[in-house]
């Protein structure tokens, strides 16, 4: 399959409306594979398909994380929906492939719930707590246009934006000068 290159915000494709998956297509499989790959090259845990520029509501989460199991492909997670969230909270930094090199420390619950398709058409739920249920629900929110950036205040957030471009402008000053 591919490698495909991350959106990185301030892109406007990671706000864009997600559509739900109607049917488990070759596209769908396709999709899933390029996910995997890039979730891989890029050392992520989890990953949303408009974070490869696709609208769609899909993430995936490393078997580790979702099952834990080291020895298995990624999970699935099409049209997920998190039918319940614990009161109690956790704090925690978080990264995301999207802000590379970007940490924001960020209140979720601790526990979460999901329902979501799988890539054999079945429904399935999950439930989980701590980096589960973190994950589950970091990788729902790119699926409704919600970013980290959402998490702080407006001057963390141009903070954010500027290291983002100048790091941007010192990958295409690379590119250009080559090796």
């Amino acid at each position: 399959m591919a490698v495909r290159p991350i959106v990185v915000w301030p892109d406007s494709r990671l706000r864009e409306e997600t559509r739900e998956v109607t049917e488990i297509t070759d596209e769908i499989h396709v999709l899933y594979n390029d996910l995997c790959d890039t979730m891989v090259a890029y050392q992520g845990i989890g990953i949303a398909s408009p974070q490869i520029g696709v609208p769609v509501k899909m993430f995936l989460l490393d078997s580790s994380v979702a099952t834990g199991e080291d020895d298995q492909p990624p999970v699935a997670f099409i049209n997920p929906e998190i039918l319940e969230t614990s009161k109690e909270t956790d704090k925690s930094d978080e990264g995301c492939l999207s802000f590379p090199g970007i940490y924001v420390p960020i209140e979720r619950p601790s526990r979460a719930k999901v329902r979501a398709m799988g890539l054999d058409g079945e429904f399935f739920e999950l439930e989980g707590e701590e980096l589960l249920a973190r994950a589950i629900q970091h990788e729902n929110d790119h699926l409704t246009g919600k970013l980290m950036v959402d998490f702080v205040g407006p001057l963390k957030k141009r903070m954010i934006k500027r290291k983002l471009e100048r790091e941007s402008q010192f990958e295409d000053d690379t590119d250009i000068a080559g090796p």
